[in-house]
């Protein structure tokens, strides 16, 4: 039980450094959209905020469901939200790195790290949590 809780808090503590990173990029991209290069016209403020509380009420509600029975299940809606995180590279699919600035750059990187961070301890987490169903289905 003791390990269960480390690592819950150890995945809460990944997840709340991921959503800071996530909001710092989607903040950025926000505030300075007609900065960013190439984004599509269609693209507005109010938009890139609600994409990312969207995708954060992902990770939210994978956190709550970890905490429950169906904890695998939760672990899976985590590893989605920090998939998402990659999404971020898709700014080099509008314009190369050198066409964004520094604080783009940074933006840009410092979610998609955060994200690969909170992937890699999630789908450990996944592993672990289907190894111990595989075992308790096992002695049943």
């Amino acid at each position: 039980m003791m390990a269960r809780t480390n690592s819950f808090r150890l995945l809460l503590a990944l997840s709340v450094a991921y959503c800071i990173a996530s909001l710092v990029h989607f903040a950025h991209n926000a505030e300075l959209l007609s900065q960013y290069p190439n984004m599509p016209v269609w693209l507005s403020r109010s938009r890139v905020y609600a994409a990312w509380f969207a995708v954060t009420a992902i990770g939210a509600l994978g956190l709550v469901v970890a905490r429950s029975r169906y904890a695998l299940l939760g672990f899976v809606l985590v590893a989605v939200y920090a998939t998402l995180g990659f999404d971020g590279l898709g700014h080099y699919s509008l314009a190369p790195v050198s066409s964004h600035t520094l604080a783009m750059n940074l933006t840009i990187w410092f979610e998609v790290v955060a994200a690969a961070v909170l992937l890699m301890f999630t789908l450990r987490c996944v592993l672990l949590a289907g190894a111990q169903a595989g075992s308790r289905a096992a002695g049943s």
